[in-house]
């Protein structure tokens, strides 16, 4: 008899087991499901963000849109300074008034740099023009600043369109401005 209870003893030990067993082969593949189900909606998720970030592709020859343009990728910007600084005399009031200027020019193409310093005494000369000319009360005010700043862009973008074939300044930034 006992040798009865014994067997029966490891047979509902060895059923508990293999219950724990099972639980635990079930518990791996539902951790492996999920595991699988993350992996795909990342690469979803990526191929998605590829899709949308990529350029449309060209068409083949033959198809329409084939004459569209293409845009011209924007060049790095090259910053240069005019030196030395532009000072100019005023008379504000009866009373002499100066004003002094860094500026720096902005452009994007390196042969401009070449035709601004082989032109920089026509450059500084209608820098000079033009901001003496200015009235020293309205060149105080911020619109009077930026209606200075288009006036030289224009000017020095019409001379070196004269003398190169091409504007070549992007933009004139004033980087230092002292009115006394």
């Amino acid at each position: 008899m006992a040798e009865e209870k014994d067997a029966e003893k490891d047979e509902k030990d060895g059923a508990e087991e293999g219950a724990k067993k099972g639980g635990g082969l079930k518990r791996i593949i539902i951790l492996a499901v999920v595991c699988l189900v993350i992996v795909g909606i990342s690469v979803g998720g990526t191929l998605t963000v590829l899709k949308m970030t990529q350029p449309p592709a060209a068409p083949a020859e033959g198809e329409e849109g084939a004459a569209e343009p293409v845009e011209e990728v924007k060049k790095d910007a090259i910053y240069f300074p005019i030196k030395p600084e532009i000072i100019v005399n005023y008379t504000a009031r009866g009373r002499q008034r100066y004003l002094r200027t860094d500026i720096t020019l902005l452009i994007r193409d390196v042969d401009v740099i070449a035709a601004i310093e082989t032109h920089m005494p026509m450059i500084r000369n209608t820098l000079n023009m033009i901001i003496g000319g200015q009235v020293y009360q309205e060149i105080q005010t911020a619109e009077g600043k930026e209606l200075m700043r288009q006036q030289c862009l224009q000017a020095l973008r019409k001379n070196l369109e004269a003398e190169i074939g091409k504007p070549g300044i992007e933009e004139v930034l004033f980087t230092s401005f002292v009115m006394q």
